[in-house]
C-alpha cells in the first residue's frame, strides 16, 4: 500500500469530530487541494454543511478574513447552494452577555485575569475578545462549543501558537472533552503532510497534562 492510499484509508476512518478540525487546519494553512479532499469526504458522509460552514466561518478569528473567504468559497464549490445558517440580528448586548458566559466556560477563574492582562496592552482587543470572539462568533448556534474548541486546537497547533493552544486545551478540559479526543485531533494533523504540526501540539498537551497531574 503506498502512502497516498494509506492516507485515504485513514481519512475514511475519521469520525466527524476529527474531520472538522482537519477541514479548519487545512484551510488555515491554505492547503486548498487537501481542503477539497476533506470536504468531499464530508459530503460523501452526508455531514451537515452547516457544521462545516460554522467551522470555517470561525476560522476568521484565527486566520483572518482573506483565509476564511477563500475557504468558504471552496466550501460553496463542493457544497453548492446556500451554506449559511440563519443570519443573526446584530445585538451588541446579546453578544456581550453571551461572550462573557462562554469566555468564563473556557477560562473559568482565570477569566478576570485574562481580561485585565489584555486590557493592559489593548483595551480594544480585550473588548473584542468577549464581544466579537466568544459572543458574536463562537456563541453562534449550530455548532457546539466542544466542537469549536477542538477546531481551535487544531488551527492553533498548525500555526504553532503555544500560549493560546495551552489555553484552549485547558478550555477543552473545562468543557469535559476526553483526553483521547484531544490527542486524536492533534495526532491527525500528520495527515496534513507535516509531522511538526502534531509534534508541536502533543508537546503542549503533554506539558498541560503534566502540570495538571493527569494521565
Amino acid at each position: 500500500m503506498n502512502r497516498s492510499s494509506s492516507k485515504i484509508n485513514k481519512i475514511n476512518k475519521l469520525q466527524t469530530y476529527e474531520l472538522l478540525p482537519l477541514i479548519c487546519s487545512s484551510a488555515a494553512l491554505r492547503m486548498d487541494e487537501l481542503l477539497r479532499i476533506f470536504l468531499i469526504e464530508a459530503k460523501k458522509r452526508n455531514i451537515n454543511k452547516i457544521l462545516i460552514y460554522e467551522s470555517l466561518l470561525q476560522n476568521y478569528l484565527f486566520t483572518g478574513y482573506p483565509s476564511a473567504l477563500i475557504a468558504l468559497k471552496i466550501l460553496k464549490e463542493i457544497y453548492p447552494g446556500n451554506n449559511s445558517a440563519e443570519t443573526e440580528d446584530w445585538d451588541l448586548n446579546k453578544y456581550r452577555e453571551r461572550g462573557v458566559k462562554n469566555c468564563k466556560k473556557i477560562y473559568g477563574r482565570k477569566y478576570s485575569k485574562l481580561i485585565s492582562n489584555i486590557k493592559s496592552f489593548s483595551p480594544e482587543l480585550s473588548n473584542w475578545l468577549v464581544l466579537e470572539g466568544y459572543g458574536k462568533v463562537l456563541g453562534r448556534k449550530n455548532l457546539s462549543l466542544k466542537q469549536r474548541e477542538l477546531n481551535i486546537i487544531a488551527v492553533l497547533a498548525v500555526q504553532k501558537f503555544d500560549e493560546q493552544l495551552y489555553s484552549h486545551i485547558n478550555g477543552a478540559y473545562r468543557q469535559k472533552i476526553e483526553t483521547e479526543k484531544i490527542r486524536r485531533v492533534i495526532l491527525n494533523l500528520k495527515l496534513l503532510g507535516e509531522d511538526s504540526f502534531s509534534a508541536f501540539g502533543m508537546k503542549v498537551l503533554k506539558r498541560y497534562l503534566k502540570k495538571k497531574g493527569a494521565n
